[in-house]
Formats: structure tokens, sequence, C-alpha cells
């Protein structure tokens, strides 16, 4: 899924879910040398606005995981850093693969000579990546042991033989054959992988340039550390993780193994792009990455967040709060007494949207009948996305019309829907039409068979949260809906929604890719539980969602687009909310930042100029 968060993290191209106890657990290597003894590390410091889940990337699902584990772990391929539109670009492989003609197979030369970060696991000797590394880490995908959340969008490409092997495994309840012949899945020699798929995949290439996702483990690596393998992430990034406080900070120092690359390597800016070439100019010809170490603090609370940046303990801020945004960014420009400290922002409309997700195996709000279908849809209708948009989020938002998301393939901006539309009268029509009446007196409706109404929706404690729970109840109220909730951490939320066991909750999704299929995996069968999480399953939309994944882009694929929209709207498993504005703001010091659309790769890609850093 486009990456998930919480409202910030899979999938969107892939999406990522977004969130909208400091026990210490510490990696198990000493910090290395950065800089000079006389000349401290160049640090680059930020906070996430909630905790991480750990560095496995089979095994993580969310945004901030995953921009952790893209500087750690690498894909064949990547986007290119500055290109605007985005383009995928090789990162381990020496070119993009050749392909055939029907689009099924795919031939990938892995550039020689990258190397492992040094790890015990490799007991002393120098690790160089080869094809059968990325053989291992897709197989970990399907092994039923990881309960990998990204089984389904792996599963959905149609490696040949690949989910064949993963139900021989959970026939039998033998461990998955890691050396099993998969005919889709090979390495032809030390240096070339070859993928093959089921059904024709025209952007497979995309799917391969999540860093996040598909970044190369080493076998040896996860049998040293068992199931403790999300501790010790080892990779041939340009970082390594250095200590880890869990949910408190996490620190990564530059990996000593990290080969020769330079900044335009993973930069090519278009000849028209001034503030690329800018960029490029200034930078080019430095090796990557251009900062020692990056400090990733926890600040959940969003004043402390923006409080921290202010103060300048962060370097940067990324998304400035929605409820600062009025303070930060008048009239859209930087204020005057931030402009002084030459404070800079950077806008855009994000890859992404936040939306609510109706569990369909819930028997009070999920199932296919008219009348929970009305249901959902009345509920829809009730959301005043307008005044969510004006006062929670002080206008940094656009309306969402469907689950494409901008920047991506299938959005469209002048798409409308009833997924758009704020109308409580018909949502009082459509409840009162299908039973859901007053029947005591009370002032809340019940449900048809009489039974109470009441819907609990998830939801974690920041005073962000709050304005937005406020908001909806009052909207639930106006048409008479009762409404309760459950208070958890991000995490455990996700847990709980990935397992089914939930009613009612918000989230946020961003794209990690260019193509917007993987918006809608949301409702794709096959993925119910991981980028599926409302479970909705209507094999009339599987079958749209799998012919469009083997079309190549064009007017019949759009056409198809518009077919799942519909689906979307009228079946109503999630609320499509918002997408939102990107308001990221850095202090001076911090140079040559540009926001990757998609990706989440850009630490290495930063710098820190410590004559305009105040001292100490």
């Amino acid at each position: 899924m486009a990456e998930q968060h919480p409202l910030s993290p899979a999938s969107p191209g892939r999406r990522q879910w977004l969130a909208t106890t400091g026990a210490a657990g510490l990696a198990g290597w000493a910090v290395p040398a950065t800089a000079a003894d006389d000349n401290p590390p160049k640090t680059l410091r930020y906070a996430f606005p909630v905790a991480e889940t750990g560095f496995d990337p089979s095994k993580v699902s969310d945004l901030y995981s995953r921009i952790c584990t893209a500087h750690m772990f690498e894909a064949l391929f990547c986007y290119d850093h500055l290109a605007r539109p985005s383009r995928v670009k090789p990162l381990t492989a020496a070119a993009l693969p050749e392909i055939s003609a029907d689009f099924r197979r795919f031939t990938i030369r892995i550039r020689p000579g990258i190397f492992f970060a040094d790890d015990p696991a490799f007991q002393g000797k120098q690790r160089e990546l080869v094809a059968a590394d990325y053989v291992y880490s897709l197989k970990r995908f399907a092994d039923p042991a990881n309960k990998s959340p990204a089984w389904g969008e792996v599963a959905e490409v149609g490696y040949s033989g690949l989910a064949a092997l993963r139900q021989r495994a959970i026939d039998t309840r033998t461990p998955f054959d890691y050396d099993a012949e998969v005919p889709g899945l090979q390495a032809l020699d030390r240096h070339t992988l070859q993928l093959t798929v089921d059904e024709p995949r025209p952007r497979l290439v995309e799917y391969l340039a999540d860093n996040g996702l598909y970044g190369a483990v080493a076998r040896e690596v996860v049998q040293f550390y068992g199931d403790k393998i999300a501790e010790h992430p080892v990779g041939t990034g340009p970082f390594r993780l250095a200590r880890w406080r869990r949910s408190s900070e996490m620190v990564f120092d530059r990996s000593p193994s990290y080969r020769q690359r330079v900044y335009e390597d993973d930069a090519t800016p278009a000849p028209g792009d001034a503030e690329g070439q800018a960029l490029l100019a200034r930078f080019k010809g430095r090796r990557l990455p251009l900062v020692d170490r990056v400090v990733v603090s926890i600040i959940e609370e969003q004043q402390p967040r923006w409080l921290s940046f202010l103060n300048a303990q962060q370097d940067f801020i990324e998304r400035v709060p929605e409820e600062f945004s009025n303070v930060a960014l008048p009239g859209g420009q930087v204020a005057p007494n931030l402009a002084r400290q030459g404070i800079t922002a950077y806008r855009t409309v994000g890859p992404e949207g936040v939306l609510t997700i109706y569990n369909m195996e819930d028997p009070v709000v999920g199932g296919y009948t008219p009348a929970r279908i009305a249901l959902r849809r009345a509920l829809n209708l009730a959301v005043d996305i307008p005044r969510e948009i004006t006062l929670a989020r002080r206008g940094q938002a656009i309306p969402a019309q469907s689950p494409s998301v901008p920047h991506t393939t299938g959005y469209d901006p002048v798409y409308r829907s009833e997924m758009g539309e704020y109308s409580p009268a018909k949502a009082r029509a459509l409840l009162d039409m299908h039973g859901y009446i007053d029947r005591d007196g009370d002032g809340w409706r019940e449900q048809p068979d009489g039974q109470p109404l009441t819907l609990v929706r998830r939801t974690f404690p920041s005073s962000f949260e709050r304005q937005l729970d406020e908001l909806w109840q009052k909207n639930m109220t106006a048409i008479g809906i009762r409404v309760e909730f459950k208070f958890a951490k991000w995490p455990e939320n996700l847990k709980a929604a990935q397992a089914g066991k939930f009613q009612v909750w918000r989230v946020g999704s961003s794209a990690s890719r260019l193509d917007g299929q993987g918006a809608f995996e949301r409702l794709y069968g096959p993925s119910s539980g991981a980028a599926n999480l409302s479970r909705f399953k209507l094999p009339a939309y599987d079958a749209v969602y799998t012919r469009m994944s083997a079309l190549p882009n064009g007017p019949e694929r759009d056409a198809l687009f518009r077919e799942a929209k519909r689906i979307s709207a009228v079946y109503a498993p999630y609320k499509q909310h918002v997408h939102r504005m990107y308001n990221d703001m850095a202090h001076p010091w911090l140079v040559g930042y540009r926001r990757a659309l998609f990706g989440n790769r850009w630490w290495h890609m930063v710098d820190i100029d410590p004559a305009r850093k105040p001292a100490g």
C-alpha cells in the first residue's frame, strides 16, 4: 500500500500506513567513528510523531519504520531524488531490467562490489551482495512464520511458484523451505537475478524501487539473530543502526562499508528544473551520505514537537502540525519572525490520503446487505470534511474524492463522487429508509432489528487526534448515531486493525511508488488484514483490480481506475477524508532538502553547514 501512518504510514503505490515507553534496546555493535577526532560528526536531528515498530523489512508496514529501513537496506532500484515527474533508476542493479515482450520475465544484473555493513553474523569477513540475497529476501515475505503484512502485495505480483511454496508450508505444517526452487525467483549466476510472474506486470520495476520494503537481507544475519532480527538491521545502505531506545530515540551512523557513491548517482534533475539544477550544482561530486549521523526522536504530541524545532533542538520538522500552520505559514508564506531566522518552508500536496476504515466483518458496520451499505454511506455523507479542513487542519488539506492520491497514476483532480459529498440530510434519509430509527425516543438510532447502535472508534491520545475525534463525534450526533472511543498507542491500533479486532479507525496512508494502483489494494480481497484493513471482499472488484495490474498505462486502464473508484464509493468500506498539504520546515544550516515524493530516501542527500549552526 502506498506506506501506513497514524495520521501522519502502504499503499498510493504500495501504501505505508502512517500514524496520524522508552525501554532501552541497544543494537549489537559499537558506534563507528564517523568523523575525524577534531571534527564532530555532522548530525541531522529531527522527530517522528509516532514510534517505530521495528527494522525487519518483511515485517513492517508503517511509514516511520520504513523510512528507517529505506536508509539501511537497498532495493534493486530507487526513485531519482531530484527528478520531477518521478523516475525510477538503478540502485544496486547495474541497469534497468531486460523485460520480455509479455511483461512476465525480468532479468536484472546486480552491480558487483556492493557489500553489507560489517556485522558479527559475517564472522569477520566482508559479505558481498549477490542475486541470491534478493531471492531470499522475497521468499521471507511468503514464509508463514513471518506473518508479513506485505505478503498480500507480494502475492498479488504473482512470482511464479512462490504462493505454492507458501501454501505447502501451511498445508504440511512444516517450516518454510527456503532452499526449494521457485521458478519465479532465480539467481542465474552470482550477479544475475531473473524474476518471472504469472501474469503481465508492466510496472514491476516500481514495486522493486521500494527500499523500505524490498531491500536485500542476508540469510546469515537472519539465522544469527533469530527472533531478534527486527532489532539488528544489517543492509547495504548508507546508514546503520548505532543506538536504539524503543519508542524514544534512534541513532543511525554512516556505514563504514558503504561503497563509493556520489550525489549525481541519485539525482538527475530535468534541464528546466531550476531548483533541482541548483542542488545538483552545489553537491555534484560529493560522496554520499553527506551527513555522518541521523538522530531521530519520538515526540508524539504536536506542541512539544513544534517547540523542539523552534528551539533548534531539531534541524528540521517534517509536516508542520496543522494546529501551528497558521502561525508558521500565514497566507502560505513563512512567518516574518521565522524568516528572519533563516527558516525555510517546503510545501506540496502529499501523495497520500486520510481515511476512516470500517471493518467489513464487524456485525454492526460490516456486511454487504443493502442496510449495511446504506449505514456506511450515511456515515460518510455525515462527515463534514470542509469543517475538518478549516478547523482541525487549518486549511492545510484538500478534500479526497476516491482512494487515488495526488502525484500517482489514476489520480484525476477534477473527479467528483459521493465520497467527497457532505449532506447530513441525505444521511438521515438513508438511515430512515433502511430502518435505522430511534425506537425508544432517547435521541439515538437503533439498528433495523431494534438492537442498540453504537460505533466504537479506535484512536490514540494526542491533542490533534482529540480535535478530529470531537468533530467526528459532532457529525455522528447530528444524525443520531452514538459513538464511543477506544484509546491506544498507534502500533497497538495497527496490530488490532491487522487482526480485525476493531470496528472503526481513522488512519493515513501514503504512496511509495508512482503507480496509483496500490491505493486500490485496500479493497482487494486477497490482501485482507494487510493492505486491505477493511477486509472488503467482492469478486467483481477483485477482477477489476487483477485486470488493472496486467494492463499497460492508457485509456483502458484509466477506465478500470474509474470503475474501482465507483465500487469503492458504492460499497463504502472506507471514508476518504483529505489529501494533506505537506509543510516541511528547516533551519538554515540544513541544506539540500527536497521532499521525496516516493521511496522515503533522503537522509543521505542533505548536509549540515556547521558555519550556519549556532554553537552548542
